[in-house]
């Protein structure tokens, strides 16, 4: 899918990126164990939702021979409960992270 001229549009005149999967799947479980935070579920809950996914759960065992995104969840879960706890923010582990702040420009709020 072709999304250079809604890119434009929204006045992103830069390169787009590149599609990377790793990276992807790193962030789906970031945002998947903030989530859990958000909504107050303790492990055996997010464990039981968790289990909601009986065919990713199966693939994935499959290909990778583990429950691979559970697994990831897990890791950025507990490691975002000790930021919690510790009173520090939670650090990514992706390098570069999502966004450089620096590189954010300001769009004007109201274009017409």
């Amino acid at each position: 899918m072709d999304l250079k001229g809604f890119a434009r549009e929204c006045g992103y005149d830069q390169v787009p990126f590149n599609w990377d999967e790793t990276r992807r799947f790193h962030n789906r479980c970031e945002l998947d164990a903030a989530y859990f935070h958000l909504y107050g579920l303790d492990c055996d809950e997010v464990g039981y939702v968790m289990k909601t996914f009986p065919i990713i759960q199966s693939q994935e065992e499959q290909h990778y021979g583990e429950y691979r995104t559970k697994r990831k969840i897990f890791e950025i879960y507990d490691a975002m409960a000790e930021a919690i706890l510790s009173d520090h923010p939670y650090q990514t582990r992706l390098v570069p992270p999502p966004t450089d702040p620096k590189g954010i420009q300001k769009q004007p709020t109201n274009r017409y």
